[in-house]
């Protein structure tokens, strides 16, 4: 396999390959960029390694057919995915106005992608040709069920029905598209394929389904908001390769299927996939237009773990890659520091070397590797499990290695690290040396709030927890004579935040001295657990309600308030400390948020 060459993204490509015709066309609504932190550039290495021949129609003009054409007719299935990111995330902010750049496009450009990307494409897919269509990625994945959609403010049918494709894949998806791959290749109509873990199909009889648990059907949940809940807690409880159980959900008068999730790949077949011939950059073609800005974000950094059992309720990590950490050997992930040093533009530094929770490498417990994840109950929250494996050793291994090599000046872990579980240590040998050779001046960690309340509801340990780490951070830094600050992630308006919680959180951050120059509004994506507190002011879990802050004014006000130092707020910290009765939070002294 020659290591020079990007994947087919046209018919001169396909010429020069010697290819009449390609086995799987990918339809993308990123730009190409052939890096494995993108599911794109995986999926058609994947199954290039497999044999087969794939091409790429990236960010097609969906307002003709002519752009969907142009590699032709696939011998097998057309693939088809939103990008990196759900289509309608790339294109709005939690207040839902239109972002001005996508990072994922040529020169950051926005408007190369339609609104519900994969929709838009699979419907234009099936006027040109009539193949197989399977779609993936996480927009896919995260609305395979009937889905609370914060856009249309309410509930969409799964993404299978509107987008009228053959087969769906949620979570990570190598098993998955090679799996159909080789059943198409095999004669195997697309329609028959029922069977693979990790796909959803629609059937309108399930005379052949022996167990499986129905859900509430869209139709309910859409009336019944505590039938939302209730039908959402079980997709959350199934969500495990090792007990999760086939559920369906009744969409009129067809049933949506989806299959238990498949395993996670094996430390062996994750090496597999990374070892893959990635150019490690964008197409050629985007050099006119200054490239592509998302690559610039990854290009020097080392993917080394999926999956995440840290639990928090706003992440839809658990529905996606799933709760079960695997990750690559230290062989693997050295040998791609030895490509990164072989690039023109690399400077000594790794960006980057971690996962969805950088220091998470291993199953959280040895229960979890046989039996599959508890189901009422957390890893970390709300203290550490006592059967939870709290282990860096492998981890910081493999950074002394890497920071050791020729050619590397410095290995940062910039992906989010777990303070919980740092502490959960007994040994600080980590703690330590993270101070001191992997921190790039600022350290960003996410306690997310200061209030017990919407700490509970967001299945974050308590805020002292954050205070001992916050402490002994500085005092390592201290001792080892550097200056390096904390940068706390926060969360504004959050299901159980109240205006009391908000000011709750600015005294916290006025006691601490710290001033955010940036603030996260929540923001209702499909497939977390806070949406759908959100969406129905119910806890799934507990079945209690939930207080939800959803007036603009409001919003504005607990935003406000986590930035109550800046002269612009004061008039909307000043009217949300009225409404609470906290006037003894404005005046001339020291315990004061605003002085006037």
């Amino acid at each position: 396999m020659q290591r020079k060459q990007f994947m087919v993204i046209s018919k001169k490509d396909m010429k020069k390959r010697g290819f009449n015709q390609l086995d799987f066309i990918i339809v993308s609504g990123d730009a190409y960029i052939d890096h494995p932190s993108f599911g794109v550039a995986i999926i058609s290495r994947y199954l290039e390694d497999a044999g087969f021949k794939v091409g790429i129609i990236a960010q097609p003009d969906w307002r003709s057919i002519d752009d969907f054409k142009k590699l032709g007719e696939p011998r097998l299935a057309f693939l088809v995915t939103a990008g990196n990111m759900d289509s309608m995330v790339n294109h709005y902010t939690a207040a839902k106005r239109k972002r001005r750049r996508d990072l994922y496009s040529p020169g950051g450009k926005s408007n190369k992608r339609p609104d519900r990307a994969t929709i838009v494409y699979c419907n234009r897919l099936k006027e040109a040709y009539d193949k197989p269509i399977i779609i993936g990625g996480i927009e896919a994945s995260l609305r395979r069920f009937a889905h609370y959609d914060y856009w249309d403010d309410s509930v969409r049918r799964s993404i299978l029905f509107d987008s009228r494709a053959d087969l769906l894949v949620y979570g990570m998806g190598e098993k998955q598209i090679l799996a159909i791959a080789e059943s198409l290749a095999n004669g195997l109509a697309v329609h028959y394929i029922r069977h693979i873990p990790g796909t959803c199909y629609i059937t309108k009889k399930l005379d052949n389904l022996y167990e499986y648990i129905e859900i509430n059907s869209y139709q309910e949940v859409k009336k019944d908001k505590a039938k939302y809940a209730e039908a959402f807690k079980i997709q959350m409880d199934e969500q495990d390769p090792i007990r999760g159980r086939v559920l369906v959900q009744k969409h009129n008068d067809r049933f949506l299927v989806q299959n238990q999730p498949t395993e996670p790949l094996k430390r062996e077949k994750m090496d597999l996939v990374y070892s893959l011939p990635y150019q490690r950059t964008y197409h050629p073609i985007y050099e006119r237009e200054g490239g592509v800005p998302a690559s610039k974000e990854v290009k020097f950094s080392i993917t080394s773990s999926r999956g995440c059992y840290g639990g928090c309720s706003f992440c839809a990590l658990n529905f996606h890659q799933g709760s079960i950490v695997v990750s690559r050997s230290k062989s693997s992930i050295v040998k791609e520091a030895e490509i990164i040093k072989k690039d023109k533009n690399f400077k000594g530094y790794i960006h980057d070397v971690g996962g969805p929770t950088a220091n998470f490498r291993n199953p959280a417990c040895q229960k979890q590797s046989t039996e599959g994840s508890c189901k009422n109950r957390q890893c970390l929250y709300p203290e550490p499990c006592q059967n939870l494996n709290v282990d860096h050793s492998e981890y910081l291994d493999i950074l002394k290695t890497l920071r050791n090599m020729d050619k590397i000046k410095k290995v940062f872990i910039r992906s989010g690290l777990r303070y919980d579980y740092i502490m959960a240590d007994q040994d600080d040998t980590f703690f330590r040396e993270l101070c001191e050779h992997h921190v790039s001046g600022l350290l960003k960690v996410a306690p997310e709030h200061a209030s017990k309340q919407v700490l509970d509801l967001m299945g974050k340990p308590d805020i002292s927890v954050f205070d001992k780490f916050r402490t002994k951070f500085y005092k390592i830094n201290n001792e080892i004579d550097k200056e390096q600050y904390l940068i706390p992630y926060l969360i504004s308006n959050h299901p159980g935040s109240t205006l009391k919680s908000a000011v709750e959180l600015a005294e916290y951050l006025r006691d601490i001295g710290h001033h955010p120059e940036q603030v996260q509004d929540f923001y209702p994506t499909p497939g977390t657990l806070s949406t759908t507190m959100y969406h129905t002011g119910l806890d799934p879990r507990t079945k209690k309600e939930v207080y939800v802050p959803k007036s603009i004014e409001e919003k504005k006000m607990q935003r406000a308030l986590l930035q109550y130092n800046y002269p612009k707020n004061h008039q909307l910290v000043k009217k949300a400390l009225k409404k609470v009765g906290r006037e003894d939070l404005i005046g001339r002294h020291n315990k004061a948020l605003i002085n006037y």
